[in-house]
């Protein structure tokens, strides 16, 4: 498993101003997209999401999401290093990611752009 970079999650109650506040500081264009009623956009390194707080309630457990050559090679690195795979390997809008909670306690998503 190759680590190609880290997202960092920041949920949002304004998305539209967050949005607008991120895409200037990075310099880059936002990636938006919906998933399980929770609003994404993908500024640089940073991953706002906004909705219901139900859901954000989940995703705010999550660390932060690691870009990862393969899930699959991930899924095998983590389970022998003793990682529990607690979701996925399953398709996202850009690939397939994984939510893995580590011995230490910690929950990271892992992700790749393999469709």
């Amino acid at each position: 498993m190759e680590i190609l970079g880290t997202t960092l999650r920041v949920c949002v109650d304004d998305l539209e101003t967050s949005t607008a506040f991120y895409e200037r500081v990075t310099g880059t264009r936002a990636l938006r997209f919906e998933r399980g009623g929770v609003s994404v956009a993908a500024v640089g390194c940073f991953l706002l999401m906004s909705g219901p707080e139900a859901e954000l309630e989940v995703l705010r457990k999550v660390a932060a999401t690691i870009a990862v050559d393969d899930v699959d090679a991930a899924y095998g690195t983590l389970s022998e290093a003793g990682a529990k795979i607690v979701a996925g390997p399953l398709p996202t809008p850009v690939g397939r990611n994984l939510i893995a909670l580590h011995p230490d306690g910690s929950v990271f998503e892992y992700v790749d752009r393999r469709q």
